[in-house]
């Protein structure tokens, strides 16, 4: 089962610089841990010391936001698509 994951540009490095990589797995934690056994290192960028999706890191499938979904426990199927969104930092700005 193909899985495409999109990649951000801070990731990419592990990545060798594709912007979109195809992993097996049938759960968005068993992708993650796909992407780790492919990309050394990808998984403590995304994940806490205990292997929770880091609360600054957002996960999609196919655009739905998984912590409206089963987080982790989402299911996932051939010709899904993953896009791993870093959350950016920032505020108001009067003008």
């Amino acid at each position: 089962m193909a899985i495409k994951v999109r990649i951000p540009t801070p990731l990419r490095s592990l990545t060798s610089g594709s912007e979109e990589v195809s992993v097996e797995g049938k759960t968005i934690k068993e992708v993650v841990d796909n992407l780790e056994a492919s990309y050394k290192g990808i998984k403590e960028r995304i994940c806490d010391e205990n292997g929770q999706i880091r609360k600054f890191i957002n996960f999609y499938v196919n655009e739905e936001d998984i912590r409206f979904l089963n987080n982790q426990e989402t299911p996932v199927k051939d010709g899904d698509q993953i896009s791993i969104v870093p959350a950016i930092a920032g505020g108001t700005e009067d003008y």
